[in-house]
């Protein structure tokens, strides 16, 4: 605590963080434009950050508290994140879609590595590209990859491992989300079924809605439920998947700063938390709204720090193989719960 008040107190960390709520509070205003809805705020906050790389001065200066800024907000971000999950409505959804959310969940975070693998894909980026395809994009890429326990001296690789992850579940996203739109009239769904399909096939949150709320209202809540019934993976895949990864890394011999510690995402908890007290404490809809408002807020800001410290010519040299085994895993998944939604919802 000590540490952190310290750092709180420097010049660094106040001009990082005046330069990454700019991005943030533009990325959240931009994101209700009706072109750039489908790609969301927090990516829209990653690609300012990356614009401000442009001020190199401005960035340097604030370097120190970049880093603060990434870890520690992004914690406090995913914590209020839990405000939107109503586990009352997730469990009036039934057990099909919770199922259904543990299979894609599940599925597709093995699938997407084990593709990234084969095609010669480093293990940190293929499971946070993993991580950001199978649950909700970008926010699972940053929840995820405090679990991804890496020496000092990889420590600038991991970030642009997460920048390369979120970039690729951005684009994945926002392609799929087309297509799914595009793919409406032949489909022949019930709005219930549409809704299924593309809350639990597509990336982000924001595209969930944007195609979910093409097929109208009826389509728009159930792509909501279904989205955040993938949401709520989160916490265990993060406790599972750091459990995961210290067991390769010891299987391995890789020394990493917390070898043979389990790495508890206790920011999970907190998210938890966040959502027992939003469904059974009456807080009111205004402060709920509000919430999670502030988390997309310090999400964004987390995102805009990433963006400031991205290193363009290495995600240039190292995006195509992990943006491909995105690619297959993203329609093998479309394929799976379009036939799933047809059958069964």
């Amino acid at each position: 605590m000590k540490a952190i008040i310290e750092t709180m107190s420097t010049r660094s960390f106040w001009v990082a963080a005046i330069f990454t709520l700019i991005c943030a509070v533009a990325g959240s205003f931009l994101a209700t434009l009706p072109y750039l809805a489908v790609v969301g705020s927090l990516v829209i906050s990653l690609l300012l950050g990356m614009v401000f790389q442009v001020w190199r001065t401005g960035v340097n200066a604030a370097e120190s508290g970049i880093g603060f800024i990434s870890n520690k907000f992004l914690r406090l971000g995913i914590i209020l994140l839990g405000f939107k999950l109503n586990l009352i409505d997730l469990a009036a959804a039934g057990v099909k879609t919770i199922t259904l959310a543990i299979f894609v969940v599940t599925g597709t975070i093995i699938l997407t590595y084990w593709i990234a693998r084969k095609m010669g894909v480093d293990p940190a980026l293929s499971i946070l590209t993993a991580s950001g395809t199978g649950i909700c994009g970008a926010a699972a890429v940053m929840g995820i990859s405090p679990q991804i326990t890496v020496s000092k001296s990889e420590s600038q690789k991991k970030h642009e491992d997460e920048v390369l992850a979120v970039a690729i579940v951005a684009i994945m996203g926002t392609v799929f989300t087309l297509l799914e739109i595009g793919l409406k009239p032949i489909l022949h769904m019930t709005p219930t079924q549409f809704g299924v399909m593309t809350g639990g096939s597509l990336h982000e949150i924001a595209h969930a809605v944007a195609a979910g709320g093409a097929g109208g209202p009826v389509s728009l809540d159930t792509a909501i439920i279904t989205k955040l019934s993938r949401v709520l993976m989160l916490a265990p895949a993060a406790f599972i998947i750091g459990a995961w990864w210290q067991r390769q890394a010891k299987k391995h011999g890789v020394q990493s700063e917390t070898n043979g510690k389990l790495p508890i995402p206790w920011f999970m908890a907190g998210f938890i938390l966040a959502s027992v007290i939003g469904t059974f404490v009456p807080l009111g809809a205004t402060v709920l709204t509000w919430l999670v408002k502030l988390a997309y807020i310090f999400l964004g800001m987390a995102m805009a720090a990433l963006g400031m410290s991205v290193n363009f010519r290495v995600i240039a040299n190292r995006g195509a193989k992990p943006f491909t085994a995105s690619a297959i895993a993203s329609t093998i998944l479309l394929i799976f719960v379009a036939v799933v939604s047809k059958l069964f919802f």
